[in-house]
């Protein structure tokens, strides 16, 4: 039985719950097994969980404050337990994450800690930012660094194509608000047609299809779909809007209203009867209103 760490120190005791759970000789068997890649769900989860508690974040309501500490916390502990399973292996432990992270974003920061000259706005400090990014990467000679080097792969689609999107305006190639916002809504009809000249009259015509006229079709359609889902995400960066976020507030949304439907059709549910358009239609109005009142 091992001792619970003591909190008098908390950055030792927390290294020490880590070292303590890893540990052959009375840890935690679950907690042995583990890779850095089996833990990439978990990593991703807490992230997620910490935006959430983030944005029902309440001035007035203190357990709100309390659940992002406690998310911040379980975030902090994958970076402890990479750092840890890292410094089984001697290839760094989580004092040595600190001082890199330090030291890069002092790096990055010369307008606030070297004798840059001051920078005017949030997006000089971006556009700098950039450019040293690509100069760290250079100098260490990565292989293929480029503009995007530094976009995870595992980012949600929507996410990556507006990161991408930030990055490349940085260089100044994008659409120029407002000069640029007319092509900007061109960008998206013309999207928007080509996909439509890829669509099938049928819909079902996709499903299951083995004909490789029908295949070649499904696969340009799938790439136009894409290209009208990244310039729309675009649209929502120029407006500074999340459309991750957006889309899943919608999701949150659709959610909500059908559970009300759910809860009106229970019976006819229960029984296996499935109700039908007009009802469905009449019980999705009925949820909008709920909603709103």
């Amino acid at each position: 039985m091992k001792n619970p760490p003591d909190m008098e120190n908390p950055f030792i005791a927390i290294q020490k719950l880590a070292a303590d759970l890893r540990d052959p000789d009375g840890g935690c068997p679950w907690d042995r097994e583990q890779t850095h890649v089996s833990l990439i769900e978990n990593l991703i989860e807490e992230a997620y969980e910490t935006a959430q508690a983030i944005e029902e974040l309440s001035g007035n309501d203190p357990e709100t404050w309390s659940e992002f500490k406690e998310e911040l916390g379980d975030l902090l502990f994958q970076v402890v337990i990479h750092s840890q399973m890292a410094s089984e292996k001697k290839y760094f432990n989580l004092e040595d994450v600190f001082v890199k992270t330090v030291e890069k974003l002092v790096f990055r920061h010369p307008h606030v800690y070297g004798e840059e000259k001051g920078v005017e706005n949030s997006r000089e400090v971006l556009e700098n930012w950039e450019s040293l990014k690509r100069k760290e990467k250079w100098d260490k000679k990565k292989k293929g660094a480029s503009l995007f080097s530094g976009i995870p792969e595992h980012l949600p689609a929507l996410l990556k194509s507006c990161r991408m999107g930030q990055k490349a305006s940085r260089l100044n190639f994008d659409w120029r608000y407002p000069d640029g916002a007319e092509q900007l809504f061109d960008k998206i009809s013309e999207e928007y047609d080509e996909l439509m000249r890829e669509l099938p009259e049928n819909p079902e015509d996709f499903h299951n299809c083995t004909e490789k006229k029908l295949l070649d079709q499904k696969r340009r359609a799938t790439l136009e779909f894409g290209d009208l889902l990244f310039v729309v995400a675009q649209l929502a960066r120029h407006f500074h809007i999340d459309p991750e976020y957006a889309l899943q507030q919608s999701n949150k949304k659709f959610q909500s209203r059908f559970l009300h439907m759910e809860k009106e059709f229970k019976s006819k549910l229960d029984d296996g009867i499935l109700p039908s358009t007009e009802e469905w239609e009449n019980a999705w109005q009925n949820a909008k209103r709920k909603e709103k009142s």
